[in-house]
């Protein structure tokens, strides 16, 4: 641990919201923009083609890039060749679809590629006459002329938040079974849609002000919501059933010192049917001596803490749990990753200011893109983007056996010792 480079894997022409993989395609999708203000920059959704360089590093390039208009993409959720987006107080939904075709490479001889097609808060309005120009990489060597072929198709959208003043979508999600989807905003209502009718099955207040972040468990039975009230509630379709006490087991912290930030299920990594619930705690407000955020592990099924570990001072802007259970992904408001050990919440990955300001999004690789193993020897993989346009991956690679030879040699030593030790008793 400690502070280490991690190289881009790749940096977008705007600022980056979101990344999602999908793992049907092998493709990871990304997307941000600067908004509807006149600033020039670009909003757009970007798809990458992400493949293994050797045993455990990663490169990327860039298949296609999917224009917005003027609506940045602030989140995203992914399923079924379909892309939820959250832009302004509407979420979009996107088809798209991956062919594979031969092309003749005569074709680009003159070296042209072919056409491409305040964290989490909306970023500023983009300048009309740059809205349809391509998305520039800095590196033609980054730019796909191949085989690959990515068509994306409007699909529909629907109003996720109706806030009078500002409206705007905080969080997506799919339910697991991808019968529903889920939206929440700043008005602080839970809005659930059947999928792919989009017909409305019912809407909610389920906090007194705007929605941080939700998740629904495996069974897609269970809803879970946070809000900035200071309240993490669990919920049964719109019916509540109960509301989570991280802090009772703590009680040298004050109720509201502290606020959730975000909430993740994930697969019990000790026990084959187990649910885990993990959420994030952070300061209400900020100090000169700044206090520490909080991850906590739940049983995901009576929503009683089992666990309770700090996390550092830097605060929490983002929260990821691997498909496997068995890790969890932080990104920090100063741009800082880190990788915990989901059994023990102990902290196994760290690079101090990875990204030059706040992570938006994280997002572990599956085990397998393509039906294709892309662990390598990692034991696991994470992907990281922030505003400041970049996306990165951050690998944990497998700690290497230790030699038969160092083994014998360590043996030998302690041997050695004692029978050193016995024979100065003797002579004593």
């Amino acid at each position: 641990m400690g502070k280490k480079k991690v190289l881009d894997l790749y940096r977008a022409p705007f600022p980056l919201y979101s990344v999602k993989v999908d793992a049907a395609t092998g493709l990871v999708i990304t997307a941000g923009g600067g908004g509807a203000s006149k600033t020039g920059i670009q909003n757009a959704v970007h798809f990458l083609d992400l493949k293994m360089v050797g045993e455990n590093q990663y490169s990327s390039s860039l298949l296609h890039s999917h224009n917005t208009d003027k609506r940045a993409t602030m989140n995203m959720a992914v399923g079924d060749g379909v892309i939820a987006a959250g832009q302004d107080g509407t979420c979009s939904l996107m088809k798209f679809n991956l062919c594979r075709q031969k092309e003749d490479r005569s074709d680009h001889k003159d070296g042209n590629t072919p056409e491409l097609s305040n964290a989490r808060r909306r970023p500023g309005k983009a300048d009309k006459g740059n809205l349809n120009k391509p998305a520039a990489t800095g590196d033609k060597s980054d730019m796909r002329d191949e085989t690959d072929l990515i068509t994306v198709t409007n699909l529909a959208e629907v109003l996720s938040d109706l806030n009078p003043n500002d409206p705007l979508q905080k969080v997506v999600r799919f339910s697991p079974d991808m019968k529903l989807l889920l939206t929440g905003g700043t008005d602080g209502f839970i809005r659930v849609w059947e999928f792919p009718s989009l017909k409305k099955q019912f809407d909610f207040k389920a906090h007194e002000e705007e929605i941080e972040d939700l998740d629904m468990s495996v069974e897609s039975k269970l809803l879970v919501t946070v809000g900035r009230d200071f309240t993490c509630t669990v919920w049964s379709g719109n019916q509540m059933i109960t509301g989570l006490k991280w802090c009772e087991t703590m009680p040298q912290i004050s109720e509201k010192s502290y606020r959730y930030m975000a909430c993740r299920f994930g697969n019990g990594e000790e026990e084959k049917d187990a649910l885990r619930l993990y959420t994030v705690q952070i300061p209400h407000k900020r100090h000169k001596n700044p206090p520490p955020c909080y991850i906590t592990k739940w049983d995901g099924k009576i929503f009683l803490p089992m666990l309770t570990s700090h996390c550092g001072t830097e605060v929490i802007s983002s929260l990821a749990v691997s498909d496997s259970g068995k890790f969890l992904g932080l990104g920090t408001v100063t741009g800082s990753v880190a990788i915990y050990i989901a059994f023990s919440l102990q902290k196994l990955y760290y690079v101090n200011e990875s990204h030059g300001i706040v992570v938006t999004d994280l997002a572990f690789l599956p085990d397998f893109l393509k039906g294709q193993s892309i662990k390598g020897s990692n034991k696991t993989a994470m992907l990281s983007v922030a505003v400041d346009s970049r996306c990165q991956i951050h690998a944990v690679t497998k700690g290497r056996p230790i030699p038969v030879w160092l083994l014998f040699c360590g043996f030998i030593f302690v041997g050695l010792l004692f029978f050193l030790q016995f024979h100065f008793q003797l002579f004593l």
